[in-house]
């Protein structure tokens, strides 16, 4: 394979990709909801509840947020075989996957050159995903797998193993640039460290002195030349020579181990016969440890901890999310990747815990969901985190006392629609201030209408503006708007017809609406959803056993009854491809 060629993954439709619509988003004040008085001067009130089709919204939201978010934290829908029991695995495992492409693109472009992404998953479509994530953040951006034990029990119903545990993917958006942050210590990390001297610093643990002889650079040296600095004799305190042990040699030089023992620092045991180590303090430790990729529910909770904490606030939540993260897996990770005040992201709210941990962590946050429990349940459980009421999950860890707030936004409706004889206009629901919003964000323009100039709604340089009118405009209006505009600023204007000549006038650039836009996206389209109800069905099959179910779709396939797809078609379909 040439330094050109990458593997790539394939899937049936692959080359499919949706011309999104950037709709504008409206703010709902009954929906929006603040703390009635400030807790702290780091209360954060701008966080975003979004509502509607995540895809849409991840658009929505691209031109003002490229590049602007630490963290994104998504808990997609896993695509396991339960879920999809009625659907053929190729076609729904190919829809997975391009739907996911789609949104994992735009993450790609929010997340900032400091940021990362996070993403729990199962093994159903796991390392299909990790191979999807390779090919948009580049898979030297990958900085590792995470192992979580969701779970603490055995479910004697599986068919065959009992899944107790869930992947993390993670990746850097630059690798360079990202900083991984520590977690905390538990009595298992410190429970190393002793004082069995009466070390006036304090507890301490210990690792020895010596380093192999024989691997990297020092084994490649040894290995030539026979010879090495690190082969010398340290005098113990019984006053005897003592060398490395056979293989290895001393990682430090004679001065700087002289150096240590002259102040305390080597253990040479109890009797002062043992090879001597390195005294390693408790206090002169770093803020935390190096996170492992095993993270254990007693150290980051389960999905039953989730749940408890979710019965606890509002006791539907507890029947409507079978698998919610806990607040702990999430304070982790936000430990991990974020500082005070950075922008967190999650376009698959679920039950809205991303946004409360990162309320109770001083983090600014956005969410994104589709369903109804948006209002009955991820609005209520914030409200009550705002408020103070929420005591539960990381509440006391992180001394919340309440504050702060979010704005709650919904996607506009599409900005054309088509007559009854399928001809495209503007939507009636626009009135002239969306429909100034919409064009802005549709030409490139940032919404910014001036006080005090009429035809300054938006600009894309300190020198070029951007006017939408709903008018028709006459060459006298025309003339008008390019004196006032003068020679050194540009002006492009969005209305709805004009008479006379345009072209005259060097600063003026007049485009019709709709037809400037028509061919930019695709229109009166409101659902991109990874909802199992828009995917095509095929008829359930009579038996509800899964393996006997997919020994008979294997048969239909093998006598040609059904068309291979996804995972049946091996290679054929579903592969990695190189290019």
């Amino acid at each position: 394979m040439t330094k050109k060629q990458k593997l790539e993954l394939t899937w049936i439709g692959k080359e499919h990709r949706p011309k999104l619509e950037p709709r504008i988003l409206l703010e709902d004040d009954t929906k929006t909801y603040h703390a009635r008085h400030r807790v702290t001067e780091n209360d954060i009130f701008d966080n975003k509840l979004i509502f509607g089709d995540n895809l849409l919204a991840l658009k929505a939201l691209e031109q003002e947020y490229a590049g602007k978010v630490k963290c994104v934290f998504i808990d997609p829908p896993y695509n396991t075989g339960s879920a999809f029991e009625h659907y053929d695995d190729g076609i729904e495992h190919s829809i997975w996957l391009g739907l996911m492409r789609d949104r994992l693109e735009i993450l790609n472009k929010l997340i900032s050159d400091e940021g990362s992404i996070w993403i729990t998953i199962d093994d159903a479509e796991g390392h299909y995903l990790k191979t999807l994530c390779d090919e948009i953040f580049g898979r030297i951006n990958f900085m590792g797998t995470i192992t979580w034990q969701k779970t603490t029990s055995i479910h004697n119903n599986a068919v065959t193993f009992s899944s107790a545990t869930d992947m993390v993917l993670v990746y850097a958006k630059n690798l360079l640039s990202f900083k991984m942050g520590m977690i905390e210590r538990s009595d298992r990390n410190t429970e190393e460290y002793k004082n069995p001297d009466n070390d006036p610093r304090g507890s301490w643990t210990s690792s020895p002195l010596h380093v192999s002889l024989t691997s990297g650079q020092r084994g490649k040296q040894y290995a030539a030349t026979g010879k090495s600095s690190g082969l010398f004799p340290i005098i113990s305190p019984h006053n005897e020579e003592i060398l490395p042990p056979k293989g290895r040699c001393w990682g430090y030089s004679l001065e700087t181990i002289q150096a240590f023992n002259t102040e305390g620092r080597i253990w040479w045991g109890a009797d002062g016969k043992n090879q001597p180590r390195l005294k390693r303090y408790l206090k002169e430790g770093k803020d935390g440890v190096v996170p492992s990729t095993l993270w254990l529910s007693e150290d980051v909770g389960h999905n039953q901890e989730a749940k408890a904490e979710n019965a606890k606030l509002l006791p539907e939540l507890e029947q409507l999310f079978s698998t919610p993260k806990p607040e702990r897996l999430l304070k982790r990770i936000l430990a991990l990747s974020t500082n005070p005040n950075d922008l967190v992201l999650d376009s698959f709210a679920g039950s809205g815990t991303t946004g409360a941990v990162a309320q109770k962590m001083g983090r600014r946050w956005i969410m994104v969901e589709l369903g109804e429990h948006c209002h009955t349940h991820i609005i209520p459980r914030l409200q009550k985190v705002i408020s103070g009421e929420d005591q539960g999950g990381i509440s006391e860890a992180v001394g919340w006392k309440g504050g702060g707030g979010f704005r709650y936004y919904s996607l506009a409706p599409s900005l054309i629609t088509f007559d009854k004889y399928n001809q495209p206009v503007i939507n009636k629901e626009y009135n002239p201030v969306m429909l100034s919003q919409a064009m802005c964000k549709l030409m490139g323009f940032t919404y910014a209408p001036s006080d005090t100039v009429y035809w300054q709604q938006g600009h894309s340089t300190e020198t070029d503006f951007i006017y939408v009118t709903t008018q028709t405009l006459d060459q006298g209006q025309l003339s008008a708007l390019s004196e006032e505009a003068g020679e050194n600023r540009t002006l492009l204007i969005c209305c709805a017809a004009f008479r006379g000549n345009a072209d005259k006038f060097e600063n003026l650039t007049v485009k019709k609406i709709p037809r400037a836009v028509l061919d930019k996206c695709e229109w009166d389209k409101d659902d991109y959803s990874l909802n199992v109800q828009n995917l095509p069905m095929l008829e359930p099959e009579p038996s509800t056993n899964i393996p006997t179910v997919r020994a008979k779709r294997a048969a239909k396939q093998a006598s040609g009854d059904l068309p291979l797809f996804g995972d049946d078609a091996d290679a054929k379909k579903t592969s990695v491809k190189r290019k």
